[in-house]
């Protein structure tokens, strides 16, 4: 038998019949799509290895905050005006357009001269870069009608958004209030904050007219902004600590940080909180979607309610 002219068998290339074939997974709802502000750090520290570089970045729990109830946190980094690799062609409206909502982290000093004021101490300059960068994200949010939740510099952003000002610091303007920040204690320095009558977040948190919260800040909310109303107060010296907008859109500011809270019995739940933000981020989502703007057909799924007690989904 001639075998000089025969090929090797080859493997069958033939592809197994469409209903045996293993077909994607189709979701047929998507997760809440969350924007997070990012903190800005210039100056790295050395053993961290990036030299002569800026980060961008996003504190865990916050993260852990907005995932725990099923929704997915995104950090939207900032783009500095003079940056070489600005993405010039890529419009904040664009990257709002991609998300539900947008929580604004905490972090540095709001600058004085973002609310028309000059520092009257050299460390209370702020970042006007983060400020500018964030004031763009949270009025291209609001204008889509998509909520935002402001947490400590959140909560003092969204009100010099709307033309309020801020105390710069707050032993030097209000001697008389009680101590909002220690360096030393950091989280564990804690308050009481009470709820003004008729606010939403008696709503929240029906069974309780007064909270223990966190207390990380030296400067605060002083001249309200324009349609700000004011939700809770330090109980001991009135500063403001919670502020709504009352205009077409969610917007919400807290002082304290909950996504600190956990495993902290003695302090406020936080969970009434953001699920407030996300089920409105899901309602504004779905007002969309019928109203054709939403480019993915998905409807987003039901934030999760935890079981306080075991920290689980329930």
């Amino acid at each position: 038998m001639d075998i000089t002219n025969r090929q090797p068998d080859k493997p069958s290339l033939a592809r197994a019949p469409a209903s045996r074939r293993k077909q994607p997974t189709a979701f047929k709802e998507r997760p809440l799509r969350i924007g997070v502000s990012a903190r800005l750090l210039y100056q790295v520290p050395p053993e961290l290895g990036f030299r002569n570089k800026n980060l961008q970045y996003i504190e865990q729990s916050l993260a852990h905050w907005i995932m725990e109830h099923g929704a997915v946190a995104f950090m939207v980094p900032a783009v500095a005006h003079d940056s070489k690799h600005a993405a010039r062609h890529l419009k904040v409206d664009h990257v709002v357009q991609e998300l539900d909502a947008l929580v604004l982290q905490g972090g540095a000093d709001v600058a004085p001269q973002t609310y028309g004021q000059t520092p009257i101490d050299p460390r209370w300059q702020g970042d006007v870069v983060r400020d500018r960068y964030e004031l763009a994200l949270l009025r291209s949010f609001l204008q889509q009608k998509k909520p935002v939740l402001g947490v400590c510099r959140g909560a003092q952003l969204l009100n010099v958004a709307f033309g309020g000002t801020l105390y710069q610091d707050i032993a030097t303007q209000c001697p008389a209030a009680h101590a909002h920040v220690d360096t030393d204690l950091y989280d564990q320095l804690e308050h009481d904050v009470t709820f003004l009558q008729g606010s939403r977040l008696t709503a929240l948190y029906p069974t309780a007219s007064q909270l223990r919260v966190t207390s990380i800040h030296h400067q605060a909310v002083a001249d309200l902004g324009k349609g700000m109303v004011v939700e809770a107060v330090s109980t001991l010296d009135g500063m403001v600590e919670a502020i709504r907008w009352s205009g077409d859109a969610y917007a919400r500011g807290v002082q304290w940080h909950p996504e600190f809270h956990h495993g902290r019995d003695a302090l406020a739940d936080s969970s009434p909180i953001m699920l407030d933000f996300l089920q409105a981020s899901r309602a504004a989502a779905l007002q969309r979607l019928a109203d054709g703007l939403e480019s993915d057909p998905r409807p987003p799924t039901a934030p999760i309610l935890l079981d306080v007690e075991s920290g689980t989904a329930g």
